[in-house]
């Protein structure tokens, strides 16, 4: 049987995938019944010999998974441009593979094929010659309310509850990368001792990984060093972290090392630190060392165009990425 497993969400993927391993027989057995292949490189006549294989005695079928082979297939190029020689080497290995919707329908009933991967276009020629003949399953990255939702539900499977504030603020922290989330989770039921999980649990367990990665994108914008301060951009945007969370973030902290600059230790007054959102020690702390590293005016001067940017992303000038983007270049310059 082939199965085709892909899409952004790795986490529900692989739950789907230890579901197909528990249903052929126990780990033990299947494990010596089992063949991981690197579809990225891998040829036709490889994956037909690795499938012909049949399985132990103690074993019903063999598993054979392949990853990242449909995904070799995903069209890169652009309108009107010429075909390189990469890419004249990429159709005929189309055309070698696409032989693989005949090989399906031979395929020994004692194995279990399954194709995993990544987000695939509709388009992917080999994707469509075998959908008819598979059992497909996409698994796009949650979203969303359909997001609070996974979260409500995994916390209720822990045997915790988790408050609406709670919840909201844990998905803006974490984003959409269900591992991460996953992982959270088990802190802050392991944190709250088998209480609701509220909002002031998510601030205090969670909330500095997110903003830890804030401080550096800002200490590099601030820096200077703009190549760097990108690359961070575009690993909290990965990491799930939408673009005007992002910005508020940027513009929360450079608030916070104003208010450092201006009052120092003084920061960790109750009183002070409830007009500042009440951010945790370790936020503050942040804020204290990079209120010693930069001046009064370049913070100034970068907390102007923050605003400037965040009035030209509302008012449509620039997309939310562009706007950041943008961003980083003019901060650079301050």
């Amino acid at each position: 049987m082939l199965r085709i497993l892909y899409g952004k969400d790795d986490f529900t993927k692989h739950q789907a995938l230890e579901s197909i391993r528990k249903n052929i027989c126990d780990p033990d057995t299947l494990a010596v019944n089992t063949c991981l292949l690197n579809g990225k490189q891998l040829s036709l006549k490889q994956l037909e010999d690795a499938c012909n294989v049949y399985p132990s005695l103690l074993c019903p079928a063999r598993l054979v998974i392949v990853e990242g082979l449909l995904g070799r297939f995903e069209s890169k190029r652009k309108k009107g441009r010429r075909v390189s020689d990469s890419e004249g080497k990429s159709s005929r290995d189309m055309e070698e593979w696409l032989g693989l919707v005949g090989y399906v329908k031979r395929l020994p009933p004692t194995t279990e094929l399954v194709l995993v991967d990544g987000e695939l276009k509709a388009q992917n020629r080999l994707l469509s010659a075998l959908l008819p003949l598979a059992e497909a399953k996409a698994f796009p990255a949650f979203k969303d309310e359909a997001l609070r939702l996974w979260v409500q539900s995994r916390v209720k499977d822990s045997g915790g509850t988790i408050t609406i504030g709670a919840m909201n603020a844990l998905v803006a922290l974490v984003g959409a990368d269900l591992w991460a989330m996953s992982s959270e989770i088990d802190k802050l039921l392991a944190y709250s001792e088998g209480q609701h999980i509220t909002e002031e649990d998510v601030n205090q367990a969670v909330s500095y990984v997110r903003e830890t990665d804030i401080f550096t994108l800002v200490d590099a914008i601030l820096e200077g060093r703009r190549e760097i301060a990108q690359q961070w951009l575009q690993q909290l945007l990965q990491s799930g972290a939408g673009p005007p969370y992002i910005l508020v973030m940027i513009t929360r902290q450079l608030r916070l090392i104003t208010a450092a600059k201006e009052l120092g230790g003084d920061l960790f007054r109750p009183e002070v630190r409830a007009g500042l959102e009440q951010p945790n020690d370790i936020s503050l702390q942040k804020a204290l060392r990079q209120a010693k590293a930069y001046t009064k005016e370049r913070i100034r001067a970068a907390y102007h165009k923050v605003v400037e940017t965040d009035v030209d992303i509302k008012s449509g000038k620039y997309d939310d990425e562009l706007g950041l983007n943008l961003l980083i270049i003019e901060l650079g310059r301050v």
